[in-house]
């Protein structure tokens, strides 16, 4: 790989920046094949374990792709590579959400409480990743696998602001139809519900449910 003078730090990790090219690419997927390879695992059983598709995974053994940030860390994860993949990831500006949606992202990560409303889906904090995925895989326009499962990454790991006990206190008031209307099959519905549940049993997470026989909202 050719490497540039200058580093950058990314979460602790001392990230070389590695020149973006084919070749860099290439070196990079040869060492995730070899390490995959090391663990016993198939491209399909890594992709499972780390929240990737087994396309975009052989894409990038290919050397025609390159995982971002999140993607790397995981891969480091579950291959035991010690910060390789994140460190000597080809240069990405590692944005994990849409320019659009950033300053709420970290507003988030500020906040001493959250409140949120839903009258149709689970709200992304507290969505199961099976959930989750039914929800980005039926949006319009269509994305590729690869597309979806970034965004499935991205809002797996927002969602670990939950895990902490010093993390925002959340409150979410639940239309009755968000409970009602299955999404991904009964099995997928019924974790849903069951994590939806555990969390209401901390005391960081508040859930209420708005029943049908409520009524509509109240005329101005």
């Amino acid at each position: 790989m050719t490497e540039r003078d200058n580093r950058v730090r990314t979460r602790g990790v001392a990230q070389v920046a590695i020149e973006d090219n084919p070749r860099s690419r290439k070196q990079y997927g040869q060492e995730l094949k070899r390490r995959r390879e090391a663990s016993g695992l198939t491209q399909e059983e890594l992709s499972q374990r780390v929240v990737m598709s087994r396309t975009h995974i052989a894409h990038i053994e290919a050397g025609r792709r390159r995982p971002d940030v999140e993607d790397a860390r995981r891969l480091d994860q579950e291959l035991g590579a010690d910060g390789f993949f994140e460190r000597f990831l080809p240069a990405l500006d590692g944005r994990k959400v849409a320019e659009h949606f950033a300053e709420a992202a970290e507003l988030a990560r500020q906040a001493v409480a959250i409140k949120q409303y839903a009258s149709v889906l689970v709200p992304g904090f507290l969505q199961t990743p099976d959930y989750a995925r039914e929800v980005l895989s039926s949006g319009h326009p269509a994305k590729s696998d690869e597309k979806r499962d970034s965004l499935l990454a991205t809002r797996l790991e927002r969602a670990r602001i939950l895990d902490n006990f010093d993390s925002p206190r959340l409150t979410v008031l639940l239309g009755e139809a968000v409970l009602r209307q299955v999404i991904g099959g009964s099995q997928v519905m019924c974790e849903q519900l069951r994590h939806i549940l555990e969390l209401g049993e901390t005391r960081r997470v508040r859930v209420h449910v708005l029943p049908f026989k409520a009524g509509g909202p109240c005329p101005p």
